[in-house]
């Protein structure tokens, strides 16, 4: 079983062992579809129940019913087994493109390795940091990005025209 970060329990909520999470994810709905949580010892959490409430996720966790169980919670890293994640068709975890080589789609000249991912809202932006210390951008965009090879820890890029002249 591979775990994957999640989020962290921030608080309590009520009396009745329910516990407020922060989402490690790209929205809060994400940690809904889980029924089951881990600690980082693989400690399964059963789910009875979970729901978005004030910018974070209030998680009634099996076993924990009273406010002084849940306080021993709080500070906690929440994960999720990678085997129950359903990503579609070309979503990536951030964790699997870090540190992936990105290389010329055409000539397969290596430009670096991807060191940050970071979210603009239109699309993502690959940081390439390249052998002598330049940093690359590239749009996360089809016309950009050719193909992900997870395996083989690889990146195809095809950059725009001008996108990498110093």
């Amino acid at each position: 079983m591979e775990l994957i970060e999640t989020g962290k329990i921030v608080s309590t909520h009520g009396v009745a062992g329910e516990v407020r999470a922060e989402a490690w994810a790209d929205s809060l709905e994400a940690l809904l579809a889980f029924d089951v949580f881990y600690f980082e010892d693989g400690q399964p959490l059963a789910v009875e129940r979970s729901r978005v409430h004030r910018g974070a996720v209030n998680i009634k966790l099996a076993g924990i019913d009273s406010i002084d169980e849940a306080m021993r919670l709080i500070g906690r890293v929440i994960y999720v087994d990678r085997a129950s994640l359903h990503l579609p068709e070309g979503t990536y975890l951030v964790r699997d493109l870090l540190g992936m080589s990105a290389v010329d789609a055409d000539t397969g000249e290596v430009y670096g390795r991807i060191s940050q991912v970071q979210s603009t809202g239109a699309n993502d932006v690959y940081h390439i940091e390249t052998p002598d210390g330049r940093l690359l951008m590239a749009p996360a965009i089809p016309d950009v990005v050719i193909s992900i090879e997870l395996q083989k820890k690889l990146m195809k890029i095809r950059p725009l025209k001008g996108l990498f002249d110093a």
